[in-house]
């Protein structure tokens, strides 16, 4: 079992910063990918960022591509999610997730390829 935690959420104004980190602990040798998902009020969970577990590869969704930057804490076994020039578009709530399966190349971006899950954390962005 893997067991995942995010932080770092809170409240900041368009255009400002703030960095999320995910830390898995349990069987994390079982890890082959993490993804970031967020889900705002009303709104389906939809993909943001994913890395693979040994931080060689990454993918990003459209509308953060170039604002986020998604990286691997090693000795920490900890993943980060850098989030610059933040919008109000991008308030909700953001979960980290781990899958198992050399198939997460292929479909690092859908949300029922994760096995694990955090317990999310809030992104408020005011205009």
């Amino acid at each position: 079992q893997v067991q995942l935690v995010e932080s770092g959420g809170g409240l900041v104004q368009a255009g400002g910063s703030l960095r999320l980190s995910c830390t898995a602990s349990g069987d994390t040798f079982s890890i082959y990918g993490m993804g970031w998902f967020r889900q705002a009020p009303g709104k389906d969970r939809e993909f943001v960022a994913a890395i693979s577990w040994r931080g060689d590869s990454t993918y990003y969704a459209d509308s953060v591509k170039g604002r986020f930057t998604i990286s691997r804490d090693n000795a920490k076994n900890t993943v980060h999610l850098q989030m610059d020039s933040l919008k109000p578009e991008d308030t909700a709530v953001y979960y980290c997730a781990a899958e198992r399966s050399v198939s997460w190349y292929r479909t690092y971006g859908f949300q029922g390829s994760y096995d694990y899950w955090g317990q999310g954390t809030q992104v408020t962005v005011s205009s």
